[in-house]
């Protein structure tokens, strides 16, 4: 068995951390989270793409904790609203608004609108403390719904209606939201090539890095 490395996901999140760690298992990889460490400054993501957010915080986290780290960054285009929330989504009704009020805000602006279609995208960035990331990215297509169903799930869940299924992502299962989602579809790519990552992180990080499980 091979060495553990300690890889830390740039989120304080705990549900988002233990859905990486199960995505995860099996690999030889210590999962932590920013609560794991003393306090961090705070990032402002100033990107223009979930891409380069998602770099930012990944990046960001691997250079003050010198460990290598991983972030992830999504949101939901409204094609009828030009894009919109986009990389917006989680402040879309304010800094502090509860998911309710976001999707709420969408559908008002969304009334009278016939073009309901959508799609969430998720863009993953894995980096090292010297700079270097690796990248991956997926997106769902989907429409927006004229009134929230079902109660799973979180953020634009419930206004997010996804054909094949014929259900809103929020009347899935996590394991059904997992298999089609964009999250868990950019989470799979990872996973098919994480051996590979691992590879890659240990060629960019300087040996006396390397955290022993």
């Amino acid at each position: 068995m091979k060495e553990s490395m300690t890889l830390v996901i740039a989120t304080s999140n705990k549900g988002k951390t233990a859905e990486i760690k199960d995505l995860l298992k099996g690999f030889p990889v210590d999962i932590k989270n920013l609560n794991d460490f003393g306090p961090i400054p705070p990032l402002k993501e100033e990107g223009n793409t979930f891409d380069e957010n998602a770099y930012q915080k990944a990046s960001f986290a691997a250079r003050i904790l010198g460990l290598p780290a991983l972030s992830d960054d999504s949101g939901l285009l409204v094609e009828a609203l030009d894009g919109a929330p986009g990389i917006h989504s989680a402040r879309y009704a304010g800094e502090n608004a509860t998911d309710e009020q976001r999707y709420l805000k969408l559908l008002d602006e969304m009334q009278g609108t016939s073009n309901r279609n959508a799609a969430f995208e998720c863009a993953i960035s894995i980096a090292v403390p010297t700079g270097p990331a690796l990248t991956y990215e997926a997106r769902c297509q989907g429409l927006i719904t004229e009134r929230p169903a079902g109660s799973n799930g979180f953020g634009y869940d419930p206004i997010f209606f996804y054909p094949p299924l014929n259900k809103t992502f929020a009347e899935l299962t996590r394991e059904e939201k997992s298999r089609v989602s964009h999250r868990g579809k950019a989470f799979a790519e990872l996973k098919d090539e994480f051996d590979k990552v691992l590879i890659w992180i240990r060629q960019n990080m300087p040996v006396q890095e390397i955290k022993h499980g």
